[in-house]
């Protein structure tokens, strides 16, 4: 029966358009990012205030992010069959991250030797003082051996209700191992897995719900306790480094998506829910699980997903090199001190050490700035009070970047192990095969494990690929 057709009394008519696009979870944030930059600006008190809006979103989502690392990496080793693909994805993503945060740096210099955002400050370094900074920024930094070894837990549950990735990545990785040479003892215990992280993606789903409120909070708290007058300093810093961001993006990253046979425009529309909650939030963080899923919906398999990404969010924060390189040398500018090449080359060497191991969170890139300054004598660290009041228009971009250059590294990565459905990526950002927020869909399509190693059995039982069929085509649209 049509719709003219029905019976007098009944409702028929299909959603409006705007209640439609209310209902997208993209459209809730953004409102709630423009809501609460209108709040911060017009009653900035009561905008400082809602920080623990924002604060307790992170906070919920940063609960599930160990546990969810923790089930996608050992299922995608236990079920990738055998140790040497397992080591093949690690050492690609890692050549990877650092060929990639090394042109990030360098672009962050060669920008901010070009447009010299703090040449004529003159500020007079006895002014400066480290009172007022964060705790973590004055506090001395650790070696590259205290580095290595704070990747190692106490027991093994403390990795899974500390803060860091790379300790949760560690017992993963040795899970996972463990559990694929068990045999049969461990595959009662893999199936367990899986059906957990089930279990957890339903719960991320129903945190998400709240990111346009945690988006308001984290936004009204900016605007309100900082206020817009604040980027007129340093506005030619800040304005610099979002362009950097931009070009970095566009070009770098589009020109690797380009070489994977991708288009990166089509890719930042699929995440574009991912990417507003980042703006509002300032942090990474709470978009890790959405990605996981986002990039296993779009053809990458799932052993490559739960190894990369959850790796970059320590070893390839591209965002954050940018704005190693562009806040050391701008604060060299402030304070007149003229910095050689070689000077400059030895503060980028010692970056590629300080941008490793920060979390996505808020001031994390402010953080690893205070250690690189405290590991070379040319910059006082009291030098950081000229940025801190700008620090968090910065962490957006940081964040932004971060993101976008995480889910670019994984799809390469995936193409280069040939673990990426690529019919099925070019289908997904096209918009042929929506992403649907459920557990079904979140676990969705997970493509064929790595090929073995010449001499090794394939590590897949299914009869379709031991035969040497192709994987199931991509589903027609309906």
């Amino acid at each position: 029966m049509s719709r003219n057709d029905a019976a007098p009394g009944t409702v028929t008519e299909p959603p409006g358009r705007i209640h439609r696009l209310l209902s997208l979870l993209y459209v809730q944030c953004l409102i709630g990012v423009l809501a609460g930059a209108a709040v911060g600006w017009l009653w900035p008190s009561f905008g400082a205030a809602l920080k623990p809006l924002g604060d307790g979103f992170i906070a919920l989502v940063r609960m599930m992010i160990a546990p969810v690392i923790f089930c996608t990496v050992v299922h995608g080793i236990a079920s990738m069959g055998n140790a040497r693909a397992v080591g093949r994805v690690s050492l690609k993503a890692l050549i990877y991250f650092e060929v990639l945060t090394t042109v990030a740096m360098v672009i962050g210099l060669v920008v901010v030797n070009v447009v010299q955002p703090g040449s004529g400050l003159h500020v007079d370094p006895s002014t400066l003082s480290t009172e007022g900074l964060p705790p973590e920024a004055t506090q001395s930094h650790e070696s590259v051996a205290a580095f290595v070894l704070s990747m190692i837990p106490d027991t093994l549950p403390s990795a899974l209700t500390g803060h860091e990735i790379l300790p949760v990545l560690l017992i993963s990785v040795l899970f996972g191992f463990g559990l694929n040479a068990a045999g049969e003892a461990g595959a009662g215990i893999t199936q367990g897995v899986e059906k957990l992280s089930k279990v957890l993606f339903t719960l991320i789903r129903w945190i998400m719900r709240l990111a346009p409120i945690g988006a308001f909070g984290s936004m009204a708290f900016t605007i309100g306790n900082y206020g817009l007058d604040t980027l007129r300093h340093l506005f030619l810093l800040v304005g610099s480094f979002w362009l950097t961001a931009l070009f970095f993006v566009l070009v770098v990253l589009g020109t690797v998506m380009r070489v994977n046979g991708l288009r990166l425009l089509p890719f930042l529309r699929y995440i574009k829910e991912e990417l507003l909650i980042v703006l509002g939030t300032s942090s990474s963080e709470p978009v890790l699980p959405r990605m996981m899923a986002k990039l296993q919906h779009a053809g990458a398999s799932k052993p490559v997903v739960g190894i990369t990404l959850p790796a970059g969010y320590s070893f390839n924060l591209d965002g954050t090199a940018i704005y190693l390189t562009m806040g050391s040398v701008f604060l060299a500018q402030a304070l007149g001190i003229d910095l050689s090449l070689t000077q400059q080359l030895s503060m980028l060497a010692v970056m590629l050490l300080t941008s490793k191991g920060a979390a996505g969170v808020t001031g994390s890139g402010f953080i690893a700035l205070a250690a690189t300054l405290s590991a070379v004598p040319h910059v006082p660290v009291a030098a950081l009070a000229l940025i801190f009041g700008i620090d968090r228009f910065m962490s957006e971009a940081r964040a932004l970047t971060s993101v976008v250059g995480n889910g670019v590294a994984t799809l390469a990565v995936a193409k280069w192990e040939g673990q990426l459905d690529e019919d099925r990526a070019r289908a997904v950002l096209r918009g042929e095969i929506p992403y649907t927020s459920t557990p079904e869909a979140e676990h969705a399509p997970e493509p064929q494990a790595a090929d073995p190693a010449p001499g090794e059995k394939p590590a897949t039982a299914d009869p379709k690929e031991a035969a040497g069929t192709d994987r199931d085509p991509v589903p027609a649209v309906s």
